[in-house]
């Protein structure tokens, strides 16, 4: 522990504070240091609650994967037959042209495209892509906050906005974590928080990880920045956005939750499907969602973001190791409010980093290469 602990020390001069959690097996080390806002005011501890942000979209392909185990959906089920604002969509002619000039998708979007992000939503690596721009436009900029419009309403917006690629053909990052959650209300009939926190989190034991954070809870809750020119400027109190329900409960960004929380997620997904003696997942699906399903092709094309990797349902997967934390079967991700988590199934080692303040680009910081580095040592 005291490795670990000096390891978070060394970049409290860039950070307020940090939380660390590495499990070998069932021995875990964890570490808290600095404090849970930059004045220093509020001690940084194990059990703290951050805006996890992207580590929201491993979640929520599990949760997926909880309807296709029961039978209520299939991989290769078209997605409209749950969401039919998506009846007919358009595909921009060339990934650069105006959103005006469109041709029909070849078919139709599947389940297995949301969960591979090969829907034909989302964000690349040029943000100045006119369809990429344009859903920027319509459904606001992806980040940790939750969103403004209701998720049907969300839908209806999304529907407006061209394709920037045809079905299966290319990595597009956040949109398809987002239309998971939209479908899994749908098809469960009732709305994602209620659904995630019956199905996974009440069985996880998850306690602390949810949309929003309980009157009770506000005190454990960090505060979230954004770093300039000046230093770390506030961007949400702990009486902030996560004080009360969201209007769209993101299944891209939408959730908090603390290092414990994201360790008994990590193992569920390590002991195959299993918690407290129960099966939620089959083997299957968690095999599916913890291996790669991109081309080579693929994988160069989304190297902005997953840096040569590969992708799962909901994380990126090593596939091969260039950099010293990176080792082939990694599953994981990292949250643009400074978070981030991985498993490797081979040796079922389990790292979690959570810091409260956003980062700059998909280039991970250099306290994340550290804790990396160490976690695979």
């Amino acid at each position: 522990m005291a490795a670990l602990s000096e390891l978070l020390s060394r970049h409290l001069g860039d950070l307020p504070g940090a939380v660390a959690l590495v499990a070998r097996g069932e021995q875990v080390e964890a570490a808290a240091a600095g404090s849970a806002d930059a004045e220093g005011t509020v001690p940084m501890a194990r059990d703290s609650l951050f805006r996890v942000a992207s580590l929201t979209k491993p979640i929520t392909a599990a949760a997926v994967l909880l309807l296709v185990d029961d039978g209520e959906l299939a991989l290769d089920d078209p997605i409209v037959r749950w969401l039919p604002e998506l009846a007919s969509p358009v595909v921009v002619r060339t990934p650069d042209g105006p959103v005006d000039d469109v041709v029909p998708a070849a078919r139709p979007i599947t389940v297995a495209d949301l969960l591979t992000f090969r829907c034909g939503y989302g964000l690349t690596g040029d943000m100045t892509l006119p369809a990429v721009d344009l859903l920027l436009q319509v459904l606001g900029r992806p980040a940790a906050s939750p969103r403004a419009l209701s998720p049907d309403e969300w839908l209806a917006a999304l529907a407006q906005v061209p394709m920037l690629s045809q079905p299966g053909e290319a990595w597009l990052y956040d949109t398809g974590s987002d239309l998971q959650g939209v479908l899994m209300a749908r098809v469960a009939g009732r709305p994602l928080p209620e659904f995630l926190a019956e199905r996974l989190f009440e069985p996880l034991g998850m306690a602390d990880t949810g949309f929003a954070v309980p009157t009770a809870a506000l005190g454990r809750f960090t505060s979230a920045y954004r770093r300039g020119e000046e230093g770390l400027r506030l961007i949400d109190s702990p009486e902030g956005r996560w004080s009360a329900p969201p209007p769209f409960p993101s299944g891209a960004g939408g959730l908090v939750s603390t290092a414990d929380d994201l360790l008994a997620f990590a193992r569920f997904l390590r002991d195959e499907g299993t918690a407290g003696g129960h099966r939620l997942l089959t083997p299957e699906s968690v095999h599916r969602m913890t291996t790669d399903h991109l081309t080579p092709a693929q994988r160069t094309a989304a190297r902005p973001f997953l840096h040569g990797q590969g992708w799962g349902y909901g994380g990126s997967v090593d596939v091969d190791a260039k950099e010293p934390w990176e080792i082939p079967g990694r599953y994981g991700w990292v949250g643009g409010a400074g978070t981030a988590l991985h498993l490797v199934p081979a040796t079922g080692t389990v790292s979690v980093l959570l810091t409260q303040v956003e980062l700059t680009s998909p280039e991970p910081t250099p306290l994340m290469k550290e804790f990396w580095t160490y976690a695979a040592s």
